[in-house]
């Protein structure tokens, strides 16, 4: 997977790894994806494609721990499919993540159209500054961008915010996120996913002291699949002739 790597130092170790497949057999097609669910198996499946890169892992567990599975009937229906298509299944998550800048953060900030808003790329956020939106015009800006049905808000929706940090995935813990307020003197924190008693509950206690401070949660997924968009894109143009999708996925959940 050298066209994915780029000139970056090795990772050891790693989660990147041919999960499924013979690293000799020919791409036909590739699904780039968040995760390769069963839905997303059965789109790469229709559109002919051979071979998936998936940013998490297959079987709900980071390092794709299986023995607590193996008599879960999901688990044995999913490998069923696996199996009987043939697919191959590459892991990508920990070189995306050491792209300069983050490459799912790029796939994010593409996605919203911020990339000329940057001030700096830290490891874990990304800090920009924005024209002057509303909490309330931010969250509804992110939905549209994003194709997504819902974001979680915590601060004063009329609040102005232009100095915002981004963090994707599960960057969204207090210790990552809550120094940027001060550190950076963000207004706005947008994250993917973190621990629900963390960042939120400093964000309700600075407000209920009288502080400009808000919070948006993305979700994880949401907030990096559209790095795999990207990665699908690269791909596109290092391999013009061969079939490269995104597939996004369904949501994992909905508001009731």
């Amino acid at each position: 997977m050298n066209a994915l790597t780029e000139d970056i130092d090795i990772v050891s170790p790693t989660v990147d790894k041919l999960l499924y497949g013979n690293p000799d057999t020919e791409v036909k097609g590739v699904v780039t994806a968040f995760s390769a669910s069963q839905f997303v198996l059965g789109q790469a499946v229709a559109l002919g494609a051979n071979l998936i890169i998936t940013h998490e892992g297959v079987f709900f567990s980071h390092q794709d721990e299986r023995d607590w599975l193996k008599e879960d009937p999901v688990y044995q229906e999913k490998i069923r499919l696996i199996e009987q298509s043939g697919m191959a299944i590459f892991r990508f998550h920990d070189y995306v993540h050491r792209y300069k800048p983050d490459g799912i953060m790029t796939g994010m900030l593409r996605e919203l159209g911020w990339q000329n808003y940057v001030s700096v790329h830290n490891p874990a956020a990304t800090i920009l500054n924005i024209p002057v939106m509303t909490l309330a015009e931010i969250a509804d800006y992110l939905k549209k961008a994003l194709q997504i049905s819902y974001v979680r808000v915590s601060g004063d929706q009329f609040m102005p915010c232009t100095r915002v940090g981004i963090l994707v995935g599960y960057r969204g813990s207090g210790r990552q996120a809550i120094p940027l307020f001060q550190q950076e003197e963000v207004d706005l924190i947008i994250a993917g996913e973190g621990p629900e008693w963390e960042t939120p509950e400093y964000v309700k206690d600075a407000v209920q002291q009288g502080r400009s401070k808000a919070l948006i949660m993305l979700g994880h997924a949401e907030s990096e699949a559209p790095g795999m968009k990207y990665v699908a894109e690269r791909l596109s143009e290092q391999f013009p002739g061969l079939p490269v999708s995104f597939v996004r996925d369904k949501a994992a959940f909905y508001i009731v």
